[in-house]
Formats: C-alpha cells, sequence, structure tokens
C-alpha cells in the first residue's frame, strides 16, 4: 500500500506589511459601511424621496415596455401610483438592509485599482444557417399566438373587472 501526500503547502504567506494594509483597509471600509448606515438612518426622508422618484420613472417606462394596449397601460398606471406607499415602505426597508454593504463592496472596487482580467480579444462566433419553419410549424405557431393573446385578453379583462369591484367596495364601506 503506498500512502500519497498532499502538498498543501502551496499557499504563499504575504508580509506583515501586507497583513496589516489589509486588516487596516478592512477596518476603514467597515468605517465606510457603518457611516453609510447612519447616513441613511439620518436623512430617512431624503432617500424616501429618492426611491418616490425612482418607482415614478421605473414603474412607468415598465408599464410602456410590457403593455402596448392604451386602455390595459392606464388602469395599470393607476395602480402603480395606487400601490406607492406599499412599493416606499418595502423598498426603504430593503435599501436600508442591503444598499450600505452594496454601496460599501461597490466603493471598495472603485479604490482597489486592481488591473481587469484578461479576456480574450476575439470570439470566434460559428453561425448556422437555419432552415425556415414548414408551412405546418409556422401555422401552429400562429395559432399558439393567437390562443396566448386571447388568453391575455381574458386576464386583462379579469384583472380590470377585480380591480372595479374592490374600488366599489372600498367606496361603499367608506
Amino acid at each position: 500500500m503506498t500512502i500519497v501526500r498532499q502538498n498543501t503547502l502551496n499557499q504563499t504567506v504575504s508580509p506583515p506589511e501586507n497583513l496589516s494594509e489589509k486588516y487596516m483597509e478592512a477596518e476603514r471600509m467597515h468605517d465606510v459601511l457603518l457611516l453609510l448606515q447612519n447616513l441613511i438612518n439620518s436623512e430617512e426622508a431624503t432617500v424616501k424621496l429618492i426611491l418616490d422618484c425612482l418607482y415614478d420613472v421605473g414603474s412607468v417606462n415598465l408599464i410602456n415596455q410590457k403593455l402596448r394596449l392604451k386602455p390595459l397601460n392606464r388602469v395599470m398606471k393607476l395602480i402603480a401610483r395606487m400601490s406607492k406607499p406599499v412599493f416606499k415602505v418595502i423598498a426603504f426597508n430593503w435599501f436600508k438592509k442591503n444598499c450600505p454593504q452594496l454601496i460599501t463592496n461597490w466603493l471598495q472596487t472603485q479604490v482597489a485599482f486592481e488591473k481587469p482580467q484578461n479576456t480574450p480579444e476575439q470570439v470566434a462566433i460559428e453561425v448556422v444557417q437555419l432552415e425556415p419553419y414548414a408551412i405546418p410549424q409556422t401555422e401552429n405557431l400562429s395559432q399558439e399566438i393567437q390562443n396566448l393573446r386571447f388568453q391575455i385578453r381574458w386576464l386583462a379583462g379579469i384583472s380590470i373587472t377585480a380591480i372595479a369591484i374592490l374600488v366599489v367596495t372600498a367606496i361603499r364601506l367608506n
């Protein structure tokens, strides 16, 4: 029986000054994290206003991109405006929890001044000619598209009806 030893001494040993520099860097980046958390706590109103502006712009752009039908587009924009207070609470909690660390990590990469990893300059791409769909397959695809559009119309109608019922119920309760 032969015993084979693995070589575990391949790790490089850092000089003491590099260790102290790394420790100082970690300590200072932790200070940056604490300062960002303090900034978010003291400037809560500013952060909420920033999130409010981002929600206004992002929701309109997303709805315009995803929904082409004008009536459905308008209804979704109204829903987006009504859901804004809920978004603000959830977004602020997420921001407060995650953003200081994300910003600290990003700032650390900015001050590291490390060279970007070498990427290959040219990548060979093989282009394969595809044959067009056969006629029966294109008919099947167009039928499938029509079915999906029909389902979207139904879902939009059901959503609008449910929202209208919700609004009417809320008005009557008040």
